[in-house]
């Protein structure tokens, strides 16, 4: 099967292009520049680069046949944020193209109230970027229902693995965090540390995307979701990396309003969003209908892009890791 793959020197794509390649797929991947994947591999010999810029492409109506220029059987799409984006390829390669497969977000999701939430099951979400990711799910579905293009929607947790920083235990991007966690001072906790957070392997999640394409038919029309077997709570979560280091774990929790004064507004903005979700996914539906068997737990996947960071002097921390 010939494979475009949008995206596909991002975070997914360097692991879902040469699980293709193995495959026996031939695969072109599009991408917007010319960067390197995150994790290098001997399969990329095999594979056809594009460079394609899509959201100016999409203004002159001509991403769809940029695509299409390269004959696939089917599409994955890493890149789709908005529906008149999605409608545009949609419209493009129905007809032509044997299935299309998007990325989507848990934040499709809204803040939990039954957890595991199950495919389409969740409350509404809340934010322009999930309010637009479940519009896209929305208008794919309708799509293949209709008896139109073959769509799937595959939904990631919160994507970690080598060449990128986690969503940290406080659910944000403070690098101070892991200096604070290394060191074995007191991480301040808004809210309290109940809190849930999935993450997940950008290995695993390529696996979901792969298995997809591989069962066409039992994928079409349908949402999967894409995340490690289990999700760690804030306490979970801060325990298990303050250990990585050697250290104890403190913790104390304050309120919302104390951590908005002494954060910035983005670490502060960006661990609402996280924490108030609480998010915890079910991954029954992608191990019974696709077959799906993650790799990685979450801490491990984390672990490992802690350690990439490190080694990388990409993060500053207190002392060396003692796993």
């Amino acid at each position: 099967m010939r494979v475009v793959v949008i995206g596909g020197t991002g975070h997914i794509g360097t692991f879902l292009v040469p699980r293709l390649v193995r495959a026996g797929h031939e695969v072109v991947a599009v991408s917007r520049g010319t960067r390197p994947p995150y994790v290098a591999a001997p399969e990329w010999a095999a594979v056809q680069q594009v460079v394609a810029d899509r959201e100016a492409a999409d203004r002159d109506g001509a991403f769809g046949d940029i695509v299409l220029a390269h004959d696939p059987d089917a599409v994955v799409d890493l890149l789709a944020f908005t529906p008149d984006s999605a409608r545009s390829l949609v419209e493009a390669l129905r007809g032509r193209v044997g299935h299309l497969v998007h990325c989507g977000t848990l934040w499709r999701y809204g803040p939990s109230d039954r957890v595991p939430i199950r495919e389409g099951q969740g409350t509404p979400p809340f934010d322009e970027y999930g309010i637009l990711k479940a519009e896209i799910a929305a208008l794919l579905a309708a799509e293949t229902a209709a008896g139109g293009l073959a769509t799937t929607t595959v939904d990631p947790g919160h994507i970690v693995g080598p060449g990128w920083a986690p969503v940290g235990p406080l659910g944000n991007g403070d690098p101070h965090v892991w200096s604070d966690l290394s060191a074995g001072r007191t991480l301040r906790v808004p809210g309290g540390d109940g809190a849930l957070m999935h993450h997940v392997h950008a290995d695993d999640v390529a696996q979901v995307f792969e298995l997809a394409l591989a069962h066409r038919d039992a994928a079409a029309g349908e949402d999967f979701h894409a995340v490690a077997p289990s999700a760690l709570t804030v306490r979970g979560y801060a325990a298990a990396a303050a250990s990585w280091f050697g250290k104890p774990l403190s913790l104390e929790c304050i309120t919302w309003e104390q951590f908005r004064a002494e954060t910035t507004e983005r670490h502060a903005n960006a661990s609402w969003g996280h924490l108030h979700r609480n998010h915890y996914l079910s991954i029954d539906k992608a191990r019974s209908v696709l077959g799906y068997r993650p790799r990685y737990e979450p801490d491990e996947a984390i672990l490992e892009s802690i350690t990439w960071l490190i080694e990388n002097d990409r993060l500053d921390v207190a002392g060396p890791l003692v796993v």
